[in-house]
């Protein structure tokens, strides 16, 4: 018989309809302000916990709750005054360890989330994100450039057999000094040569070659540190796994992130700002020879006093064997022997290299790990506004090496969040050159709420005036029309969930858009079954007839239309994206129910039985 399902199909596509609803449902519970505090380098406790509530209680303030999410924790509040008083309260209270940042939470109840169900992202546009405004420090970038040219100073002079008393570097820039004038004058005629961006001055009387940085080397080293820089940061954006990223140059010395929808503002201020990286040293001595290095203040030749994290000297060898910046994969994992957080790195060839020669001759003898963390810090004093920059060292990881290492190999002695974030950042690779954080926003609904708004109003206008016409113009079979349309609404906002995609403006306009386009489908297969039926044809033949012949039709018009938003979504950026992604999925939906939703509750109407007449 015509016009008919088996059973499975109807429960096929109630149950699909179901989970859709349930997957779009959290878009309706809004969101709590909120305030996110984490630490630097663990995992928060209940201890933790305890300490932010009687924080937030202490300055007579109500909070919702605050729970404990991925080593975070996140209390919610009622309005944003209290919000906004409970961050400056915790911020003055907790300390430099913790990171205090605003954000808002998705009022989703637990029975949803449970089921992992979230609302979909909106742009910064609409619901807004994180703005962060960053400043590259290009004085430690040139700083750094220096180091690395006094370095390959030294190498040349002792690869060219050229005898020198010492090489140092101040804010002057690098001084070579000479026991011999054989010596200086040698050196000034083969440097040069070498390094072509450092221009030298001869001090006959003091015997010590002078070499600054060009003009040129200078701008070109600013402009690599912020290309650098804007690369690595968009690297640590991927890992986050933030849908629509905008990151960009501003001006000669700043890059502008906005990170839309962003949920752990916490988290995203300390990877995108963080500068962290490790090296890789042989220990020099005995216990007993740091310990007296540290009383006495007095430090063995080509040794470095460092310190690990409980406070215990230990005396390094002055050669780097290994620098963060030659590991090309980290991977946070446990120690297979202790069960305890570590970092699996892998080296490049160079690296693994360095790293075999020197495990293959120091085998038995310790090696350290040193974590290294620079940090711009800005400060206040009544109208002055001082910056501050310090840089961190200590040893995480002291270990004898049992045999030759190859380019992978493990680093212990980490706490679970912090074996995490460094392997994350070693992943996304090192900044050029530090960034200081000088403006951040968390970009709140209020800012985009006219355009959310007029968004939701436009889609209300279009979907209204497309309901009335399909009722009026189809009748019985418009309302037909109408319930598939409101499922594929329905079922467009659960795929975005799903995905937790980003909405934009232009993704409201796909949108609307696809509003139009569903209905296309319905009028083609409409018409076919009028012009069935003014042919002679039976009612349950002519339906039939209509959704078999306008298929074809229907198919052509909405790839062609696919294809064209695929391209879209391919070449575009930022919000053509946006409106790429939300017409592919509309496009996808709409013909999911205009032809096989439509055609079931027809089936389910009509079919089995006799028709004199269609409404239609």
């Amino acid at each position: 018989m015509l016009n008919q399902y088996p059973l499975w199909k109807y429960i096929l596509l109630v149950v699909g309809l179901l989970i859709a609803s349930i997957y779009a449902l959290p878009n309706l519970y809004g969101e709590d302000p909120a305030v996110q505090v984490s630490h630097r380098t663990k995992s928060l406790t209940d201890e933790d916990k305890l300490l932010i509530q009687q924080t937030i209680t202490g300055k007579e303030l109500t909070v919702k709750s605050i729970e404990l999410k991925e080593g975070h924790a996140l209390a919610r509040f009622n309005d944003t005054d209290a919000q906004l008083k409970a961050a400056d309260a915790l911020k003055e209270n907790l300390g430099k360890q913790y990171l205090v940042a605003l954000n808002l939470a998705p009022a989703t109840p637990a029975w949803l989330r449970a089921l992992s169900a979230a609302p979909m992202y909106l742009g910064l546009d609409l619901r807004g994100g994180v703005h962060f405004l960053m400043e590259v420090d290009m004085v430690a970038a040139i700083k750094r450039l220096e180091e690395s040219l006094l370095s390959d100073i030294r190498t040349t002079l002792r690869d060219e057999k050229i005898r020198y008393r010492g090489v140092r570097r101040d804010d002057q820039g690098l001084h070579i000094s000479f026991r011999e004038l054989e010596h200086m004058e040698q050196a000034a005629e083969e440097l040069p040569r070498v390094f072509r961006e450092l221009e030298f001055i001869e001090r006959q009387d003091t015997l010590t070659l002078h070499a600054k940085l060009s003009e040129v080397a200078i701008k070109n080293e600013k402009k690599s540190a912020l290309q650098q820089n804007v690369i690595t940061l968009r690297n640590r954006v991927n890992e986050l796994g933030v849908a629509e990223p905008v990151i960009q140059q501003q001006g000669d010395s700043r890059i502008v992130v906005q990170l839309p929808g962003i949920q752990d503002t916490a988290g995203a201020k300390k990877i995108l700002g963080a500068t962290a990286t490790l090296e890789f040293r042989m220990t020099e001595g005995t216990r007993a020879d740091w310990l007296d290095a540290e009383q006495t203040g007095r430090t063995p030749l080509n040794s470095i006093l460092y310190y690990e994290r409980d406070g215990s000297p230990v005396l390094l060898n002055r050669r780097v064997i290994v620098t963060g910046d030659q590991i090309i994969d980290a991977a946070s994992t446990f120690d297979s022997q202790k069960g305890t957080p570590a970092v699996s790195v892998r080296l490049n060839g160079k690296g693994a290299s360095k790293m075999g020669d020197t495990t293959r001759e120091h085998i038995g003898k310790p090696m350290a790990v040193v974590f290294i963390e620079n940090k711009i810090e800005t400060k206040k004093v009544g109208d002055t506004i001082t910056k501050h920059r310090t840089t961190t060292k200590e040893v995480i990881n002291v270990a004898t090496i049992q045999g030759q290492f190859s380019s992978r190999f493990q680093i212990t002695g980490l706490e679970s969040q912090e074996a995490r974030d460094l392997a994350l950042l070693l992943r996304a690779g090192s900044l050029r050159a530090p960034v200081e954080i000088i403006e951040e926003r968390t970009v709140g609904p209020s800012l985009g709420r006219d355009n959310i708004e007029k968004g939701f109003f436009s889609v209300m206008i279009g979907f209204v005036l497309v309901l009335i016409f399909m009722t009026v113009y189809y009748r019985g079979f418009g309302i037909i029309a109408n319930v598939a349309l409101t499922a594929n609404l329905v079922i467009i906002i659960a795929v975005l969930s799903l995905l937790q995609a980003t909405l934009t403006l232009p993704g409201i306009a796909g949108i609307v858009l696809t509003v139009g386009m569903a209905v296309d489908a319905n009028v083609l297969i409409f018409e076919r079954i009028k012009e069935e039926v003014k042919n002679g044809n039976s009612p349950q033949a002519s339906i039939h007839s209509g959704y078999e012949k306008a298929f074809s039709t229907i198919t052509d018009a909405n790839v062609t239309t696919l294809l064209a938003a695929i391209v879209l979504f391919t070449l575009g950026t930022g919000p053509v994206k946006g409106f790429a992604i939300t017409l592919s999925i509309g496009i996808i939906t709409s013909m999911l129910t205009a032809i096989v939703g439509t055609r079931a509750i027809v089936n389910l109407h009509y079919g089995n039985r006799e028709i004199k007449k269609l409404s239609i």
